[in-house]
């Protein structure tokens, strides 16, 4: 089971004379990010909202809008007088040095955020509990988009561990031949620069035996199979946020194939660790995406 870090969750309700609308958008990163943008009304729900977000989220850069729509009779509103006149001597500066018509600025500075607040805006307790409800209906929605995009990540990911495998058989076949062809070939070129009967065959197949273990690759290739039985094991787990453990593990397959690639001396395992290692960093490019 795996979650992606991708996900979008929407819930709108009305409650009491309110229609909240919540949208969250999910992508990837390496910690919790949030981007919070909530109506005055809801600010000392900011909190609470931040935690119940972080909670089930976990990671990844997340953005979460909440629009209010007021619904009913009209209330007593009170100007922010203030803000209203900052507004104006601004937007007045710059009308006139575009020498722009100011007949309607009033109107228009009226409508923006804030200038004017309903002074009885709050939540009582049971509205409050309501949009924590309808938050959290909209988080489960984030979560189940991040499960369903999570089964895709798992598929390609088992299809780039599984492409791996498939070239260490191919290895595993070539790596006979490798050891012959090494020796063949110290073997042809002695016999070359110093002649067959100039060197101990003894002694020679002593060095050979010494200098072919230096170049063996079977370990690499065993802590590799591991690597690929881990990684396969944690996809299974239960646990939810292990992005960053699968992306450790794919670290420890890339020492191991460069380690095969250094010591293989063969051409065809050289193009084995070419494919290995395009895998691999497909694989590290999904990983990325993992929750």
């Amino acid at each position: 089971m795996l979650y992606s870090m991708t996900g979008f969750g929407r819930a709108e309700q009305t409650i009491g004379e309110k229609t909240f609308l919540i949208e969250i958008k999910s992508l990837n990163g390496k910690q919790f990010d949030i981007r919070l943008q909530l109506p005055p009304l809801l600010r000392p729900l900011e909190f609470d909202i931040r935690s119940a977000l972080n909670e089930t989220l976990e990671r990844g850069s997340v953005e979460c809008i909440i629009s209010l729509k007021q619904n009913g009779a009209a209330k007593p509103v009170v100007i922010n007088t203030e803000l209203l006149k900052a507004y104006y001597e601004s937007v007045v500066k710059v009308a006139t040095e575009l020498n722009a018509d100011t007949e309607h600025l009033l109107a228009s500075i009226l409508r923006l955020p804030e200038v004017v607040a309903n002074t009885t805006d709050s939540l009582n307790e049971e509205e409050a509990n309501a949009f924590k409800l309808l938050l959290k209906q909209a988080i489960k929605e984030v979560d189940a988009h991040r499960l369903n995009e999570g089964s895709v990540l798992e598929n390609d990911l088992l299809e780039r561990i599984g492409n791996i495998e498939k070239l260490q058989v191919q290895v595993a076949e070539l790596e006979p031949n490798r050891r012959n062809k090494i020796k063949d070939n110290l073997q042809k070129l002695l016999e070359e620069r110093v002649g067959k009967e100039n060197y101990d065959g003894n002694r020679l197949e002593q060095e050979l035996i010494y200098y072919i273990e230096r170049i063996d690759i079977s370990e690499e290739q065993v802590r590799l199979k591991n690597h690929c039985d881990y990684f396969r094991a944690i996809l299974k787990d239960k646990e939810k946020g292990k992005g960053k453990k699968l992306s450790f593990i794919l670290q420890e397959f890339g020492r191991e194939i460069n380690t095969t690639g250094s010591k293989a001396n063969d051409a065809e395992i050289q193009k084995c660790v070419v494919l290995m290692k395009d895998e691999l960093e497909k694989a590290k490019e999904q990983v990325l995406n993992v929750l």
